[in-house]
């Protein structure tokens, strides 16, 4: 049994090694979530775009290589990034001490938040006013990790229900599955305003965050890279001008 595992092991190995070496080095390839707008999503094209897709789109370039927006299972990012399959996560990711412990992240990028979106006219007003409410989060998400951070406001919810992404999250709260959601505050503001959502955002939220780029532990020089790279197109002014086409004004923490 032991000479059956470790041959096993060795052709997992193997496997993830070949795999790894035989991914094209020229391009630059970023895992993200699909169904996260404005930062990634897709259009009426089906095609990806978004403001983390525009900005690493001209850090590939500034790089000389051939950008790739690769959508992930965001459950499984981690092991993403693990076997090399993407060179970076890129997509409105949250800087937590466990991600920078177990990863090598670029300076934060954009400020958040976790918050929490209710119908208008619902009389949920507060946090508190959540006991005994029904609550949808996107699963392995920020959102989720302030949800467990917080361990008073999580036993005072009825239930707590997952989904795979924001949208769906924010259909049933819609039709009254959920009585709220927790979310991202750039991804909340977006969404509520540009789809004319009849939602509201609570002004007291659950935890503010900052959104950084991962690499692999290991791959510092390319962090290092991508990371000058924004700092020049924050410079020139080139993230203000991506940052207002999507936001109508300048978001951006880099390099302040």
């Amino acid at each position: 049994m032991k000479k059956f595992l470790t041959v096993l092991l060795v052709a997992i190995s193997f496997a993830s090694f070949m795999g790894c070496s035989k991914r094209n080095t020229k391009q630059f390839v970023i895992g993200l979530d699909d169904a996260f707008p404005p930062l990634g999503f897709r259009d009426e094209n089906n095609e990806i775009v978004g403001y983390d897709v525009d900005l690493a789109r001209e850090v590939a370039l500034r790089l000389g290589k051939e950008f790739v927006a690769q959508p992930i299972n965001w459950s499984a990012k981690e092991q993403e990034l693990a076997t090399g399959r993407i060179d970076c996560i890129w997509s409105g990711f949250t800087m937590t001490p466990e991600r920078l412990e177990a990863m090598a992240f670029t300076k934060p990028y954009l400020n958040n938040a976790q918050v929490v979106v209710v119908k208008k006219g619902s009389n949920v007003k507060t946090l508190a006013d959540l006991s005994g409410k029904i609550v949808g989060v996107q699963s392995e998400s920020s959102a989720q990790d302030a949800i467990n951070d917080a361990p008073e406001f999580k036993e005072s919810l009825k239930k707590i229900i997952e989904f795979s992404e924001n949208v769906t999250a924010l259909n049933d709260l819609e039709i009254g599955n959920v009585d709220a959601v927790v979310l991202d505050l750039v991804v909340a503001d977006y969404m509520i305003t540009q789809g004319d959502k009849p939602l509201i955002i609570l002004e007291e939220s659950l935890a503010p965050e900052q959104y950084g780029i991962g690499f692999a532990k290991n791959n510092t020089e390319l962090r290092d890279k991508v990371q000058k790279i924004l700092e020049e197109m924050e410079a020139d002014g080139t993230v203000a001008q991506i940052s207002n086409s999507w936001f109508g004004k300048n978001l951006s923490v880099i390099g302040k």
